[in-house]
């Protein structure tokens, strides 16, 4: 176990090698690639996700059919006018003069156009006790948020006079401008705060200041590299606000994890009393290999999103496999280059009683207290592996079980923001009193000549029979664009906020109405959108995607696994432990927001369902980060093994010496998820949630119980290889340099397990 130079052969090591013996010149090339990715991406300018492109099927087509016809679409704003006790009607000279009130109020702002009066409309509830003032916003519709605030003033003053109503304003543009007050700044500063509460953690896990700011600042470059090849990539696929943030989530992650995983072996080879350079060379050969292999897992697991179909989904997908690839370059070049050029220096800035040194060298060098609890677990464990086995997976598979019953949705207004703010009171209220009229259907009509006689019959008719049909209790509105051939159905929904009930009016109207009117008619296009048919597309595409993404993510996760360790035991066994972990995750989901079961701790009352895209977002991140740990600690467990300990010693000594690392990694990507876990929107409450649990699971049963259990009662059968498959590519290697033992233990079919 001399200092000796020793040959080692891998990518990993190579490429640490190399940065090594040209420190300066690996740091620079990774700076100016920062700096160039930065500084194109900023010229390129990002090219964001259109409209149009967000999902398929009839949604697609109308947003396709408005884009070409030119229009713009404004952002509408409703004013609900409703009594308060129930005693004043619409007909009454005071709710008249109210409803006169607020009309010229808002026309006194100049910013509204084509302000209706629910007298000329018949926006008048069946009760007779709400009406709704209609308008549109001037200019574009997507920056209508900046320019309501004067007309939300005029209706607050409007209030002011009329104690016995409430008048209140709803819309595209003053929800914009709401919610970007409410959470815009909560959600900014809760990405912010993840780079900081890492640090604090490294802090702990390193006790020493340039060590712990190493991975972050790895990370923080990583993104920066990233983000500017998210704009140079844009105009070839489109990027998103969501992907950039996703993309900011995994790129600490993994980039501090990677970090996390080099630095803390080189600095066990170093207290084992290695020299620097051996200690890094030791390094590159282990861990950087295992940054290599789960990498490229990673990477492979996020290309699962770009099988959806769906835009935003491409986008993420795309965002995250480049930040993952960006990181784990970094990781396995300018990282060895730095530690060389810092040399000692790396345990600068020690902070008292944090720093190890002194706790390893009581312990020989065996780890510090989380490898002495680890190794407390792995003598119970190990003693009785068939009841471990047992314990573990029946606990993870009870976690699970409420997943089955698992509810998704594309969650409404109440249910992603609850009753925290006033806008959502008014949106409940206007879809009680007007079932639908918050988000109508939209029905694009495009003709030949929009005002051809048999195009009007058949608008008329659409109107009628969407009434008489039972799918909505009206007003249906039309808007007319004549030069563009183009008419605009606004059709409220039967069910209202209850996509479920909603949905069912959706399809009367898709499958009944249309065809008996505008389907008759000869080169009528007639497309409907719309909140409701836009959700109803969106989870016929996911639902469609499902399989083809799984199974991808799957299959060529356990090719990599395959390959990397030329075992089928052990690819068979990565690919078991991580669907079980993605399970659990989804079981506390389904628990906690669609059943309820501990939701008051935190703020998920009354969600009652998943958010649609998030099963299939998380079961690709999950499988993919999972992979860090199950190749870290598979590894080690391998590299014991070839040095000719037994597979039991070998599993107990690679989860010990692997514990410090695992449990520091695994707390910041816990600290970091459980931010989001704690905004205000419940689909970023739920992925906060989901992920947080997942890897606490995954570092900790699945890691720490059910691994070493399970290759326990495998025994030499881990290292199994099918002769068949022995002409597969061998890209294994040693995985330690130091003087391997060539002793080869055999396989039931007299393999010999490769050193």
């Amino acid at each position: 176990m001399g200092n000796g130079d020793t040959r080692v052969r891998g990518l990993a090591a190579r490429a640490g090698g190399w940065s090594a013996r040209h420190r300066w010149a690996a740091v620079g090339i990774w700076v100016l690639f920062v700096v160039l990715a930065m500084g194109l991406g900023s010229a390129a300018g990002r090219v964001d996700v259109k409209d149009s492109d967000q999902l398929k099927g009839e949604t697609h087509t109308a947003a396709r059919i408005v884009e070409d016809a030119g229009i713009d679409e404004p952002a509408g704003e409703t004013v609900l006018i409703q009594a308060k006790d129930g005693g004043l009607k619409a007909t009454d000279g005071e709710f008249r003069s109210a409803v006169g009130a607020v009309v010229k109020a808002v026309e006194g702002t100049g910013e509204v156009t084509d302000v209706t009066s629910p007298y000329d409309t018949k926006t008048i509830s069946k009760d007779g006790r709400s009406a709704l003032v209609q308008f549109d916003m001037r200019g574009e519709a997507d920056t209508a948020g900046e320019r309501v605030e004067p007309v939300l003033k005029a209706v607050e003053e409007v209030q002011k006079d009329y104690e016995a109503l409430r008048i209140e304003e709803i819309g595209g543009a003053s929800m914009t401008k709401t919610f970007d007050d409410a959470f815009g700044d909560d959600f900014q500063k809760a990405e912010y705060s993840a780079v900081p509460v890492a640090l604090g953690i490294l802090l702990i896990a390193f006790g020493a200041l340039v060590a712990a700011l190493l991975p972050v600042l790895l990370a923080v470059t990583a993104i920066m590299a990233t983000m500017g090849l998210m704009g140079i990539v844009s105009h070839v696929m489109p990027m998103s606000d969501t992907a950039n943030s996703v993309m900011l989530l995994v790129g600490l992650a993994v980039g501090v994890d990677y970090c996390l995983f080099y630095l803390r072996r080189e600095r066990e080879e170093r207290e084992a009393g290695r020299d620097a350079q051996t200690a890094l060379r030791v390094a590159a050969a282990t861990s950087g290999r295992a940054i290599i292999v789960s990498g490229v897992t990673v990477c492979v697991a996020m290309a699962g999103m770009l099988f959806t179909g769906l835009a935003e989904f491409e986008a993420m997908g795309l965002a995250s496999l480049m930040v993952v690839a960006v990181a784990m370059v970094g990781s396995v070049t300018v990282l060895p280059a730095l530690l060389s050029l810092l040399g000692e220096r790396v345990e600068k800035g020690k902070i008292p009683f944090l720093h190890p040194q002194s706790k390893l060298r009581r312990n020989r060098g065996r780890g510090n207290r989380e490898s002495r609890f680890w190794t407390a677990v792995l003598k119970g464990v190990l003693a009785r592996p068939v009841v471990s086995v047992a314990v573990a997976a029946g606990a993870l598979l009870a976690i699970a079980a409420p997943a089955l019953g698992m509810k998704t949705e594309q969650l409404t207004l109440d249910k992603e923001f609850g009753d925290s703010l006033p806008i959502v009171q008014t949106y409940n209220r206007l879809n009680e009193a007007f079932p639908g009229g918050s988000e109508p259907a939209e029905v694009v009509v495009r003709a030949d000549d929009i005002n051809a006689p048999a195009v009007k019959s058949a608008l008329a008719d659409f109107r009628e029979r969407a009434i008489s049909s039972g799918a909505s209790r009206g007003p249906v509105e039309i808007k007319l664009h004549d030069e563009q051939n183009i008419a605009f159905v606004y059709v409220p929904l039967v069910g209202g906020s209850d996509l479920d009930k909603a949905g069912v009016s959706l399809d009367k109207l898709r499958d009944e109405v249309r065809p008996a009117t505008l389907g008759k008619v000869a080169g009528v296009e007639a497309p409907i959108t719309g909140q409701v048919a836009g959700s109803k597309d969106f989870n016929d595409q996911l639902a469609g995607a499902v399989i083809p993404v799984f199974a991808f993510v799957v299959v060529f996760a356990f090719g990599l696994m395959l390959l990397s360790f030329r075992s089928l035991t052990v690819a068979v066994t990565s690919i078991v432990l991580n669907l079980l972990s993605v399970g659990a995750a989804y079981g506390i989901l389904v628990a906690v927001f669609q059943h309820g079961w501990g939701a008051s701790l935190v703020g998920a009352e009354g969600v009652g369902a998943i958010v649609t895209w998030l099963p299939l977002f998380l079961f690709v991140i999950l499988f993919g980060l999972s992979m860090d740990y199950h190749v870290f600690v598979v590894s080690r467990i391998r590299e014991a093994r070839l040095r000719g300990r037994t597979t039991k010693d070998a599993i107990q000594h690679g989860v010990v010496t692997t514990a410090g690392v695992v449990t520091s990694a695994a707390v910041i990507m816990v600290a970091v998820f459980a931010i989001f876990g704690t905004l205000s929107m419940q689909s970023m409450k739920q992925m906060g949630v989901g992920l947080a649990a997942a890897v606490l699971i995954d570092a900790t049963v699945i890691r720490g119980v059910l691994l070493p259990a399970v290759m326990a009662l495998l025994g030499e059968r881990n290292w199994y290889l099918p002769r068949w498959l022995h002409r597969l590519p061998d890209l294994t290697h040693d995985e330690a340099p130091e003087a391997v033992t060539r002793k080869a233990a055999r396989d039931d079919e007299g393999e010999r397990v490769p050193v």
